[in-house]
């Protein structure tokens, strides 16, 4: 059902979709299209003061390599063309190798050891290695994933070469709405077809963006150019130093991801107003607007911008990011989700609960879990929250009654075994793993979490299906080890329902404690102002979100950064090596009270 025009907002929304990190040198210059990209190149390997050159394009998983390969062909003057896949292991022995870590389950899989060389076959490297040594002259183009393996080990070899490196990055968000039109494959197979792209997306998650992660490590140093090719037929090229220049300037400042938003089965109206939207779009049901993991970066130069993986920021810089006591607690993972769930004149989610800590060690391989908490931006009347267990009930018969469900039963009655809570504007619960939770419709929810997003069981869907027709996944066996059976109604509106204390006040701000739970690692604090505010980081990395007012202004006391504007529902991260930081009301926003929610690793 369509939003009524303007009844989330008073007045046109500034929301900034693109965000960018400007990089002010006028010694990059971007090239946009294959023409002028091939050009540069070609300019560049003919540069290379050496007999044989070596140009190596690699490339991460869900580039389309049909247009890389075919325009890089027509474009560029080589004398052999090689391609990686040509010397992996067999697409069987692949699908071997890789299922351990991707098991039968279509969601759930074990986040993978493996590297990029053990997806090679090591007779054919050594061979393919040694036929480029042995040549004496001309250009020799290696290219794909894991095209680096392919290069002689040893520049004495065949008495040397001159070398050139081009990276093909790819925005995971990106690759997933690839997966979904099936227009890219898994690492080394071709499975493009298969017909749940699910599955791609899982074999992506917990091998492919693994492995090549593993490599991509090691090469940005190495990195001569990066190309772009986030957008079909649009690619860019610039040198490698421009994004690493790009990437320690984001540190030294407050900066934004590039919000990805996507409509789901329960999704809303809110954001498509709010945020600018496509307004013919059925709905938005998430908007990961701080998963770095999953968002992009844009740095901008000139009047081009180029899209990088967020997540390559954290892997350079984590220290400066993250700050010392976070990377030694996480190293270079990204541990705050902020995320956006709009269920305005939509729907209720799933009925849902997270794995426990030492479920998800066990199970899944990662070292922490989705421990989070709903923050209400904005409710109607009827909005509620499934949180916890109602009091008396019988462990048996709920699971009985989510089983009948699940087999086509009469439909899960919720509120019979789940306590609800009626919601309202800046409302905060929180949602300590093992918690069973649902927001319901009529709210739009903030989510503040940690970052492992994926692993969520749900336990009853209201028997709809999923945006592709398909019944969303259900997970009662996983669900049903993990539910904390305690947690029962004054358990929770003891421990996790607005759990809201003042904590600091000043000349017209007032700071108020809002979580987490004990048992979850984030700390989150409201600030609520008409002045200016002082922050600070205090060695650690935090992310905000402007939760009232119009536009706030974000300044450094010292003019260590430029000022960053934000506007309403913006997230934006301020890394541990900005410390003093001061935030006020700014242009649309002076003269209101303005509220933002900061979130920061307790250490």
């Amino acid at each position: 059902m369509p939003a009524t025009k303007n009844k989330y907002l008073k007045k046109s929304s500034k929301f900034t979709n693109l965000p960018v990190v400007e990089v002010k040198n006028d010694s990059y210059k971007v090239e946009n299209g294959w023409a002028a990209i091939c050009s540069r190149l070609n300019k560049e390997i003919s540069a290379i003061d050496h007999p044989k050159k070596l140009v190596i394009i690699e490339t991460y998983q869900g580039v389309i390599h049909e247009e890389l390969i075919s325009n890089l062909k027509a474009g560029l003057k080589y004398d052999r063309f090689i391609q990686s896949e040509d010397y992996m292991l067999p697409e069987e022995e692949i699908k071997k190798l890789v299922f351990q870590d991707v098991t039968n389950d279509r969601i759930f899989g074990f986040l993978t050891r493996l590297t990029i060389d053990t997806f090679f076959d090591p007779e054919k490297v050594k061979a393919i290695q040694s036929e480029i040594a042995e040549t004496k002259k001309g250009v020799i183009v290696i290219y794909g994933c894991g095209a680096s393996l392919l290069r002689p080990i040893s520049p004495s070899l065949g008495g040397g070469w001159g070398e050139a490196l081009v990276y093909a990055d790819m925005a995971r968000w990106e690759i997933q709405l690839r997966m979904r039109q099936h227009l890219v494959d898994n690492l080394g197979v071709k499975n493009r077809d298969t017909a749940d792209w699910m599955l791609l997306y899982k074999q992506g998650f917990f091998v492919d963006w693994r492995v090549c992660d593993r490599l991509k490590k090691t090469l940005f140093d190495k990195w001569d150019f990066v190309l772009d090719t986030n957008k079909i037929g649009q690619p860019k090229l610039v040198e490698g130093k421009a994004i690493l220049e790009g990437l320690e300037l984001a540190t030294n400042r407050p900066f934004s991801v590039v919000p990805f938003f996507d409509p789901g089965p329960w999704g809303g109206q809110w954001m498509k107003e709010v945020c600018n939207l496509d307004e013919s779009a059925p709905n938005y049901a998430w908007c990961f607007n701080c998963v770095p993991e999953e968002n992009s970066l844009l740095l901008k130069f000139g009047e081009d911008v180029i899209e990088i993986p967020s997540i390559n920021l954290v892997f350079c810089h984590p220290r400066e990011l993250l700050g010392d006591p976070v990377h030694g607690r996480f190293g270079d993972e990204f541990p705050i989700r902020f995320d956006y769930l709009d269920t305005m004149e939509g729907g209720h989610l799933s009925l849902q609960v997270h794995p426990l800590t030492e479920y998800i060690q066990e199970k899944f391989g990662l070292h922490y879990t989705q421990d989070e908490s709903y923050y209400m931006m904005d409710t109607e009347d009827d909005a509620i929250v499934y949180l916890g267990l109602r009091k008396g009930v019988n462990p048996d018969e709920m699971l009985a009654d989510l089983e009948e469900a699940q087999a086509g039963g009469k439909p899960f009655d919720a509120e019979k075994h789940v306590q609800t809570w009626p919601m309202n504007k800046h409302d905060h619960v929180l949602i300590p793993a093992g918690t069973i939770h649902c927001s319901g419709r009529s709210s739009m929810v903030l989510e503040i979490s940690a970052t492992p997003y994926i692993f969520t069981f749900k336990l009853w869907d209201w028997g709809r299906l999923g945006m592709d027709g398909k019944p969303r996944p259900i997970n009662i066996e996983h669900g049903k080890k993990n539910i904390q059976w305690d947690r029962t109604t004054e358990w929770t509106r003891k421990n996790l329902v607005n759990n809201i204390r003042q904590v600091a006040q000043g000349d017209g701000w007032v700071e108020e404690s809002t979580g987490l739970h004990e048992r979850e690692f984030i700390e989150t604090r409201r600030h609520w102002f008409t002045k200016k505010v002082e922050h600070h980081t205090h060695g650690g990395v935090d992310v905000i979100c402007l939760v009232e007012g119009d536009e706030v202004i974000v300044e450094s006391p010292s003019n260590s950064f430029e000022p960053f504007v934000v506007h309403y529902a913006e997230v934006f991260i301020v890394p541990a090596k900005v410390g003093a930081y001061t935030i006020r009301p700014y242009g649309a926003g002076e003269g209101q009270k303005c509220g933002t929610m900061k979130g920061y690793v307790r250490f």
